[in-house]
């Protein structure tokens, strides 16, 4: 071979060795810090995540102009605050045509019901004249001509009052079909305000004074946070072993030292990443499905100042029934946020049962 090519083989083979040789202490370092340098004991699975909280908007049921906005991002809030109005000039006009409408309705009605009266007097004197009529029929006193007119005058009367009792049945329902639109109106009326559904905290404000929204329109995002949780994910074998309601930790990385308790309250049924061919074992296993861990309510209530949404984090969970938590992971809460106004709620001096920033 000539010196030239051999230099080349054994450049190239030298460049082989050494790649190899950086894969294979990229992999002896990623096994170290994953498996042995974490640290964890046996049925204790960790996976990363971040803090999230339910989203509610609060958006206009109907079109119309924002009047109106009286929190900002960052306010909190609690459910009924009122934190919107919509324009509601049109609709007021709306209702008070529709209160014309009914008083009319009700005119009608007692109109109705005074013709009721007339054509039942009627009737009953039609009816008194016909009674005479056939006695003087009878006894030869009258021709058959008046008595046949006294009977046309009857059955004219009791058409009479029919027509009356249709006429008190018609207004009866212009009636309730006014006062319906009326409470419809209403109803509208109230949904020009816009009240918080639940407590929490303004996360966006989306519409600002004077805007014009479509129906359904947002106009602020509210964050509940009675309800913050982490999302991790885990392979199929350690999911598999979760039960609703087992205890987990989570360790937010703005506040390391602190270990936060929670709960899994959600195991995905489907995977969220899967090959395209599951047919092995060791395919199986690289299935990854969703785990919801769930900070306890009470706990949140009495530091929800200091829950922000958004950082990231650890995760961990139980997978083996009766694995101890390690040290690392004992719970360890950090002190109490102040409430809002400032004062220290009742019986609360010392450190928190709750969760952070």
């Amino acid at each position: 071979m000539p010196p030239i090519l051999e230099r080349l083989t054994a450049g190239r083979n030298a460049f082989l060795l050494g790649t190899a040789a950086i894969v294979l202490a990229v992999l002896g370092l990623y096994y170290w810090f994953s498996v042995l340098g974490s640290g964890l004991p046996e049925g204790i699975s960790a996976s990363n995540g971040r803090i999230e909280a339910e989203q509610v908007d609060v958006a206009t049921k109907y079109a119309g102009r924002v009047e109106e906005v009286r929190v900002d991002e960052g306010d909190f809030v609690t459910a009924g605050q009122i934190l919107a109005w919509m324009d509601d000039a049109q609709i007021k006009a709306e209702i008070a045509a529709a209160t014309a409408d009914v008083r009319r309705a009700e005119e009608q009605k007692a109109q109705a019901e005074a013709g009721i009266a007339q054509r039942e007097a009627e009737l009953d004197l039609a009816r008194r004249e016909l009674s005479r009529a056939e006695k003087l029929s009878r006894n030869g006193h009258i021709p058959t001509e008046v008595l046949d007119q006294r009977r046309a005058q009857a059955r004219t009367a009791e058409a009479g009052l029919r027509t009356a009792t249709a006429n008190r049945a018609a207004a009866e329902a212009a009636i309730e079909a006014a006062r319906a639109n009326l409470a419809r109106l209403r109803d509208m009326l109230d949904d020009t305000v816009l009240k918080a559904p639940r407590s929490g905290r303004v996360q966006y404000r989306l519409a600002e004074p004077g805007e014009v929204l479509a129906a359904g329109g947002r106009v602020l995002t509210l964050l509940d946070l009675s309800d913050v949780y982490m999302t991790i994910f885990l392979p199929a074998a350690e999911a598999g072993r979760l039960a609703i309601g087992d205890e987990a930790r989570l360790v937010i990385d703005p506040i390391p030292d602190y270990v936060i308790p929670a709960r899994v309250s959600f195991v995905a049924s489907d995977a969220q990443f899967t090959p395209k061919a599951v047919e092995t074992r060791e395919e199986r296993e690289n299935l990854m499905f969703r785990v919801k861990l769930s900070v306890d309510p009470e706990l949140l209530a009495r530091v929800e100042a200091r829950v922000k949404t958004g950082v990231r984090g650890m995760g961990y969970v139980r997978t083996l029934a009766g694995t101890e938590w390690p040290e690392e992971l004992a719970v360890k809460l950090p002190p109490i946020a102040q409430p809002r106004d400032g004062a220290p709620r009742e019986g609360e001096t010392g450190e928190a049962s709750g969760t952070a920033e």
